[in-house]
């Protein structure tokens, strides 16, 4: 007696339109675009220059709209001090290989060389979900340990896969007691729609999640 497989031996009638609009073949074919599409797209991370300057305005955008869209808390930052990370050389710029913008992030010092942060991480809509975010990240990282190796390297984001890429490059959860106490530094809060939560909690804490990467105890390879 023959047994027959129903999924080996059944016939499919291509003719039949709702095939190809099945959940499985769909999700199946999408998912696989989608990583096609990734895998295609290739970028250029570079340290921001002057002649980079052309792209703030964009990048300011891009930002503001991301916060709204997404009803997170983040600082403003203003041109004139994207401007000025980019003429320091402070900052990197990424962009698809047709030369299209497709993200951002600078550098922050604190208390004398003490203290750097890594802020304003930014990645254009278009290019989402293509692993540059990441890429953005340790690019920003290594800039950081190359201008200042001695620094300890803070971030404060309540985005969960920002949080990940901070694990993964060796930084740890800490107390905002531990973050730097420049008056300066708090004063770009007060533009997060946060600010509120932060002051009732005396600076202690907020929905912002802080992390720190110390040279002095951490050995990481980057």
């Amino acid at each position: 007696m023959k047994i027959i497989d129903p999924i080996i031996d059944s016939k499919i009638n291509l003719s039949n339109k709702n095939f190809f609009y099945s959940g499985s073949f769909r999700n199946r074919t999408i998912s696989s675009a989608v990583k096609d599409a990734e895998e295609l797209v290739e970028f250029t991370i570079e340290k921001a220059r002057s002649a980079h300057t052309f792209w703030i305005r964009e990048i300011c955008e891009v930002t503001l709209s991301s916060a709204i869209a997404r009803g997170i808390g983040i600082s403003a930052r203003s041109p004139e001090l994207l401007e000025t990370k980019m003429k320091k050389g402070e900052a990197v710029i990424a962009f698809a290989s047709d030369g299209r913008w497709a993200g951002f992030s600078f550098i922050s010092s604190w208390e004398n060389d003490k203290y750097v942060s890594n802020s304003g991480l930014i990645v254009a809509p278009e290019f989402r979900h293509t692993g540059l975010a990441k890429k953005i990240k340790r690019k920003i990282f290594e800039l950081s340990r190359e201008l200042y190796p001695e620094a300890r390297i803070f971030s404060l984001t309540s985005g969960l896969a920002v949080m990940k890429m901070n694990h993964e490059l060796g930084f740890e959860p800490v107390t905002f007691n531990e973050l730097p106490a420049d008056e300066m530094f708090w004063e770009s809060c007060k533009s997060c729609v946060n600010c509120p939560i932060l002051m009732s909690k005396e600076r202690k804490n907020c929905l912002c999640t802080a992390m720190l990467f110390d040279p002095k105890q951490n050995s990481t390879d980057i």
